[in-house]
């Protein structure tokens, strides 16, 4: 494997060291209504302290948690090595990797041009420090040095071109199994909306995964359950390069949202068009859109503090 090249010229400083045992998780984001933005923007609001130091819900003994950008190559592929653990150990799926890739990493062409974020769990004198969470971001300027996004291999991307040159993606989010409680992700958010800012973005856009292993019965049914609330207008809607194959026969029951779909919506995104099919990771991929100006109030307000 090629050397990374990872270079953060304007790296943004972390302020205050707050502690926290108790965070509020995603369940809680869970319960409130849609339509009732009020509340959603009071609990979001509250990811602003995760932005430093916080304190598992895990199943694991609590250990503080910081939230930093990765600065070397050894800390991309601290967060290569959760994604692999996470995506092939536990999920089962099959990567392409690039030829000489280690084994245990989960590695693409597009991770030298993306911004690492991380969440670590701190040392103890039993363990050493750990990625526990990671995101990617790949910026207009990384995307002109791949060529496109990574979502445009999945999806026909064209009715976004005029965003293209304030728009970022977002990808390979994945938390570790005992740290999925909430914090976590809260806190990878709260850190994005703040590099969000400085970098002048004012869209995201990015892919939310739903498992395929039933045959699809609940992608399908929450794919049809989202079209009629959350779906763009006509002149942006995109279209996937592979579909979701025919829904099996059956009921799917009751619709599970995994909880990453949950939070783009809940921070105001909206759905693209129909889900594509990825056989690598047997997941369905629902194309979704972030305006940063439909950010919780509190994630803006820390956006213009941080600009």
């Amino acid at each position: 494997m090629s050397a990374m090249n990872i270079t953060h010229a304007a790296l943004l400083p972390l302020q205050g060291t707050e502690t926290f045992a108790h965070p509020p998780a995603l369940d809680d984001l869970a319960q409130l209504p849609v339509a009732d933005r009020a509340n959603v923007r009071k609990v979001l609001s509250r990811s602003r302290h995760y932005l430093d130091v916080a304190r598992s819900q895990g199943t694991e003994p609590e250990r503080m948690l910081r939230v930093r950008w990765a600065r070397h190559a050894d800390e991309v592929l601290a967060a290569q090595k959760l994604r692999h653990t996470v995506f092939v150990g536990e999920l089962g799926a099959q990567l392409r990797c690039p030829p000489g890739t280690p084994d245990g990493l989960d590695v693409d062409r597009f991770d030298d041009a993306c911004e690492h974020l991380l969440v670590t769990a701190a040392a103890t004198d039993a363990e050493p420090e750990c990625v526990v969470g990671t995101y990617r971001m790949l910026t207009p300027d990384g995307a002109r040095r791949t060529g496109g996004l990574y979502s445009d291999e999945e999806f026909d991307l064209a009715p976004l071109d005029r965003l293209r040159p304030r728009m970022a993606e977002l990808g390979r989010s994945c938390t570790h199994p005992h740290w999925r409680r909430g914090g976590v992700v809260m806190m990878l958010w709260g850190a994005l909306a703040e590099r969000l800012q400085h970098h002048g973005l004012t869209h995201v856009v990015g892919c939310a995964s739903v498992s395929m292993r039933d045959g699809g019965r609940n992608a399908h049914a929450l794919w049809r359950s989202l079209q009629g609330s959350v779906l763009i207008d006509p002149p942006l809607r995109v279209r996937p390069w592979l579909g979701l194959p025919v829904q099996p026969a059956g009921d799917a029951g009751s619709i599970q949202m995994p909880p990453l779909v949950k939070g783009y919506l809940r921070c105001g995104a909206r759905l693209l068009g129909a889900p594509a099919w990825d056989p690598d990771f047997q997941v369905a991929d629902l194309p979704l859109l972030l305006a940063t100006d439909d950010l919780p109030d509190g994630m803006r307000r820390r956006q213009q503090r941080a600009h």
